[in-house]
């Protein structure tokens, strides 16, 4: 099935991770929402196959955007569907059922608290888990804990005067031994206390120190040979993890939550919120702030949460009370009360929109990616331009790089950037011609004059921006030609000292330090790197042929390309001393190979 351009950045950039996933049409009307364990696998699977001509195809030729919420599990996933399907009501979705139908475990708020489940959240101070989608996983939980933990079942008012007054008596389940007789003061308040801890620890997720006492008991029965308590204990911990059920998503404490997040990077700031009402998240959000001057994140927080709340309050969202925040503003925000989270639920949702946040930015980097080529190129020639104080934009580059040793065979070489790409049939070597000795600012001058002289008499194109490698010294050698030359002001010149990686700009003492993510950085340091390693090439070959001249083109009559041919025949000098006059004779010819031996003799 062919994909709409539009939607291949998204489809790209869709992690491996439990959400929801919210198809819009033309209009930017929601058509669909749905869940999914993998977001990837489920979302791209609409589109790797087709559909015949039933509804799904119809829903995917109308799909003109999509967004997707990332979660921690699939359970919360389910949740999150159900709250957006009945905000929304898509057209292609069938109607879930209200989440009163999902039940929860309670702890009641009551002395000797019982544990039930229940489909009715009751705002007494009571402490509720779940919901749970699945009631027999709920009875699971159920049935574990009260394996581990005895607690009443019966509905007597255990106050402490009753308990005291000898007004209940024990019951079968004390006998059968599914409780311990608080009724009868046979268990203490503070054992039972210490018992509804360690359950709201499990319920929560928390289970280290529930693992770690489980551990403790099942070795002490172990040193004891109560081999079968040993076992049960074992088979509890191996249970422990599976019975983590509890979701992320929806939580009866959590009434009315706005939660906010923010993330940048050099240009852009973006920040994320979350509205959270009746315990379930109804809105998941996004924006993107420009950066004009290098704003930090507590600055552009304030921006986003100021636009979303108002933005929200236009369409008839009520900004919550609570405001959730990865750290304390700068600034009080009016009719509203700031949490910054440690641990527990709170965390847990900032966490969340956090992941959202990363998740949103890097299908942004991917989008980019699947620009056009033309579109790529103008953005990243606009921010060179920008970065570099520029009047127009590099479009044609040229950097220089000198090589020597200590002086010897000095060489200078010449790399080409055309809209950013390299262009290798535009390079260029030089050897030194008027510099005597290890002179690096000398030769860049040389080099320099050389080059754009014969452009100008050749009336060829000029660059936008040449490059010089090195630092202030080289820059201003450079800059010299380009005076000489009446192109002072013409042309941009930079210098990029390798150190640190500065860029000096002609008569600025203080040079510039790019971020080291700045494309425009990146490509300096490429058609640096590139002359680089083209200038030494040539300067290697070059120390060849040197190499060449000292032995064999000191004979009279001898040129480089004779001396080269018969060092590629025979492979050394050495050699050829031994080497018949004949048989050199007829590579070169009689008369070269007499004076050759004679030479060699």
């Amino acid at each position: 099935m062919n994909v709409k351009e539009v939607l291949k950045p998204v489809l790209a950039s869709l992690p491996d991770s439990p959400g929801v996933y919210q198809y819009f049409d033309r209009e930017g009307k929601i058509i669909y929402i749905g869940k999914a364990k993998n977001l990837k696998k489920r979302v791209r699977s609409y589109f790797n196959k087709e559909h015949g001509e039933g509804k799904i195809n119809l829903l995917v030729r109308r799909i003109e955007q999509i967004k997707y919420v990332v979660v921690k599990t699939e359970w919360d996933a389910l949740l999150l569907e159900n709250n957006l399907i009945k905000k929304y009501q898509p057209r292609y979705n069938v109607m879930l059922k209200d989440d009163k139908t999902y039940p929860w475990i309670c702890i009641k708020n009551e002395p000797f608290p019982r544990l039930f489940s229940t489909r009715r959240v009751i705002r007494d101070g009571s402490a509720y888990f779940g919901p749970y989608t699945s009631v027999r996983l709920m009875n699971t939980v159920l049935d574990f804990i009260k394996q581990l933990y005895p607690l009443r079942t019966c509905n007597l008012n255990l106050t402490e005067t009753n308990i005291e007054g000898k007004k209940f008596k024990r019951c079968l389940e004390y006998h059968i031994g599914n409780c311990k007789g608080p009724c009868e003061g046979l268990q203490t308040k503070q054992d039972y206390d210490n018992s509804i801890a360690q359950i709201k620890h499990i319920l929560q997720g928390n289970i280290h120190g529930v693992i770690q006492y489980l551990k403790r008991q099942m070795e002490e029965a172990a040193g004891k040979w109560e081999f079968d308590k040993a076992q049960l204990l074992k088979e509890k911990l191996l249970l422990m993890e599976k019975f983590q059920s509890r979701s992320a998503i929806v939580h009866p404490s959590l009434t009315d939550v706005d939660v906010f997040s923010v993330k940048s990077d050099e240009k852009c700031g973006f920040v994320n919120f979350l509205k959270i009402v009746n315990g379930a998240v109804i809105q998941c959000q996004t924006i993107e702030l420009n950066k004009k001057l290098d704003e930090p994140d507590q600055e552009l927080l304030m921006l986003g949460i100021a636009e979303l709340r108002q933005h929200n309050a236009a369409t008839g969202f009520v900004p919550s009370k609570e405001i959730i925040l990865p750290f304390k503003p700068d600034a009080d925000i009016p009719d509203a009360v700031i949490t910054v989270p440690q641990k527990g639920d709170k965390k847990r949702l900032l966490e969340l929109s956090e992941n959202n946040l990363r998740y949103y930015m890097r299908e942004k980097d991917l989008a980019l990616s699947f620009a056009s080529p033309e579109q790529k190129t103008n953005e990243l020639l606009t921010q060179m331009q920008k970065d570099l104080r520029m009047t127009t934009p590099p479009v044609r580059i040229e950097c220089f790089d000198n090589s020597n040793i200590q002086g010897a065979y000095p060489v200078a070489a010449m790399t080409v950037f055309i809209n950013g790409k390299p262009a290798k049939s535009e390079y260029r070597h030089f050897n030194i011609k008027t510099v005597e000795g290890p002179n690096d600012f000398a030769s860049m001058e040389e080099v320099i004059y050389r080059r754009y002289k014969r452009l100008i008499d050749e009336k060829k194109e000029l660059p936008q921006l040449i490059v010089i490698d090195g630092g202030k010294g080289q820059l201003r050698s450079a800059l010299k030609s380009l005076e000489r030359l009446n192109l002072s002001g013409s042309i941009s010149i930079i210098g990029i000292a390798k150190r640190l990686e500065e860029i000096f700009f002609p008569g600025d003492p203080v040079p510039l330090y790019l971020d080291k993510r700045s494309p425009t950085l990146k490509i300096i340091q490429q058609i640096r790197d590139e002359a680089h390693r083209f200038g030494i090439s040539h300067h290697r070959n070059k120390r060849s042929k040197g190499a060449i001249q000292t032995s064999l083109t000191g004979i009279e009559g001898i040129g480089g390309k004779t001396a080269e041919d018969l060092l590629r025949k025979f492979g050394s000098v050495q050699r050829l001393k031994d080497i018949p006059e004949e048989e050199i004779a007829a590579l070169i010819g009689k008369a070269k190979a007499q004076k050759i031996k004679t030479a060699l003799s």
